[in-house]
């Protein structure tokens, strides 16, 4: 019986997606278009600043400088051998953006009934917003 009621909890959740913006080209970035859904549940400024923290976040992980071009280099040189003994840049940085939306989850989005599903799971194509109807922590 403890299954229908996480079925119909499920069911009654709202999702929102967050899409890429393309204006500026085909950088990992995303809308800051606040959706309608979030009225009354999450503040306007609080949404706005944790995309753009986000789209920060992923500007920083595809920048182009020194290092990048180095490990590239290095790891080439070693037949891509490198990668069993550094961690790139790239995942590092994917870990600091999942390490931002946990907080944020914890800290803002869960006590008001949101999720923020982190975009690395669905393929970096959007952000997606669970809605719960009642505020509660998701497991």
């Amino acid at each position: 019986m403890g299954g229908n009621e996480n079925n119909n909890a499920a069911e009654a959740a709202k999702k929102v997606f967050v899409q890429r913006d393309y204006t500026h080209g085909t950088d990992c970035k995303y809308e800051t278009t606040y959706p309608s859904q979030l009225e009354d549940v999450i503040a306007r400024e609080t949404f706005t600043d944790t995309v753009n923290k986000i789209n920060e976040l992923f500007g920083r992980s595809e920048e182009l400088n020194c290092h990048n071009y180095t490990e590239g280099c290095l790891s080439c040189m070693t037949g891509y051998l490198l990668y069993f003994c550094i961690e790139t840049k790239y995942a590092k940085e994917m870990k600091q953006i999942s390490l931002f939306i946990q907080r944020q989850n914890d800290e803002i989005y869960h006590p008001r009934g949101v999720h923020i599903v982190e975009p690395m799971l669905r393929g970096l194509r959007c952000i997606e917003l669970i809605i719960y109807p009642n505020p509660h922590k998701p497991v």
